[in-house]
């Protein structure tokens, strides 16, 4: 796979966090590595929560739709589909572990911690540098047809 995961598999998306459809977004594209997931972002000057300093809810949002790609992703190889499942968000925390540079990139890192055959918990780290600037930790949930955001993606 060349692409990213969301613009491989779900380029119809509107996320606002990740959805490559949506013209107002953030655009987050995380790519299979391995056993992980990772992403590089670069902020806007619009969001910066204080001068030099990036928004906490940017940053969580940047989380918890990594944390959920990794999820689907690892779904998709655990089943051997050719396409992931949609999944979404049960829970996920973030810690802000200390101020992040809104003026430089960002990286993210997720792996699947645990997972049975519909929930994953996805452990992430967000860098500023070399420097872990905030962690999450989540609970993602294959969907199925009834669900509401099924055909999200």
């Amino acid at each position: 796979m060349s692409g990213a995961l969301q613009t491989t598999y779900a380029p119809e998306s509107i996320c606002w966090g990740c959805g490559p459809a949506n013209p107002e977004g953030l655009h987050l594209e995380s790519f299979p590595d391995g056993d992980e997931v990772t992403a590089e972002w670069t902020p806007g000057p619009n969001h910066a929560a204080f001068p030099g300093v990036l928004n906490g809810g940017i940053i969580g949002t940047l989380l918890d739709c990594h944390c959920n790609w990794s999820a689907a992703y690892h779904f998709m190889r655990e089943r051997g589909l050719d396409h992931p499942p949609v999944t979404v968000t049960a829970d996920y925390t973030v810690r802000l572990r200390r101020p992040t540079d809104a003026a430089s990139p960002v990286r993210l890192v997720a792996r699947v911690a645990e997972a049975t055959d519909r929930k994953a918990v996805v452990e992430a780290e967000l860098f500023s540098g070399e420097e872990v600037t905030a962690t999450c930790s989540g609970t993602f949930v294959a969907i199925d047809g009834d669900h509401p955001a099924a055909q999200g993606w």
